[in-house]
């Protein structure tokens, strides 16, 4: 798999989603493969981009000035660019994703982040659109499971599945960090 031009992004890894209230989450394993990917990304001295939440929601641990909003520990490091946003995709955040990636010649993406099914999934299927040749590591992601529509839970990993499948082919390549970083 040629990565040589493609930006890592890793999307709203912040210690508000530790915060008690969201819910049983799965694949404890994210943070660790997220902190691998940032490392091989830096070792081969390709761009890394942090995108932070800072939500307007009232009550939200993700408000920029709560202890929420801060990145946990495995986002290590200075990024190559910092993307804020308040909406669920990084390409509608500030400054601006596309136009950064676009002028260093970046024609790939690669995903990883919090919520699996929300905020990646979005940045993942912008990024598909925008024509970036677009890697989802499926295991760099987690969600929570969620209230289903017309009744019952959706559990995360149930979530994580659908996720995969709506931008397998269309939006993106689904792939795993091992798959990624050649392990």
């Amino acid at each position: 798999m040629d990565l040589t031009n493609t930006a890592l992004i890793v999307v709203d890894v912040q210690a508000g989603f530790d915060e008690s209230g969201w819910g049983p989450r799965n694949n404890p394993d994210c943070e660790a493969n997220i902190a691998a990917l940032i490392t091989a990304w830096r070792e081969a001295k390709r761009p890394v981009v942090f995108v932070r939440h800072d939500s307007v929601t009232e009550g939200s641990p993700l408000r920029p000035g709560l202890p929420g909003n801060a990145f946990k520990d495995v986002v290590h490091g200075e990024p190559d660019l910092l993307v804020s946003k308040d909406v669920n995709s990084a390409f509608f955040g500030q400054p601006d994703l596309h136009g950064w990636l676009s002028d260093r010649g970046a024609t790939g993406v690669a995903i990883a982040g919090i919520q699996t099914n929300y905020c990646c999934e979005t940045t993942a299927r912008m990024a598909g659109n925008l024509g970036y040749d677009t890697l989802f590591v499926i295991d760099a992601t987690h969600t929570f499971d969620l209230p289903a529509y017309g009744g019952g839970t959706i559990t995360a990993a149930e979530l994580a599945r659908v996720t995969a499948t709506n931008l397998q082919e269309e939006f993106a390549a689904v792939v795993t960090t091992a798959e990624l970083l050649g392990s």
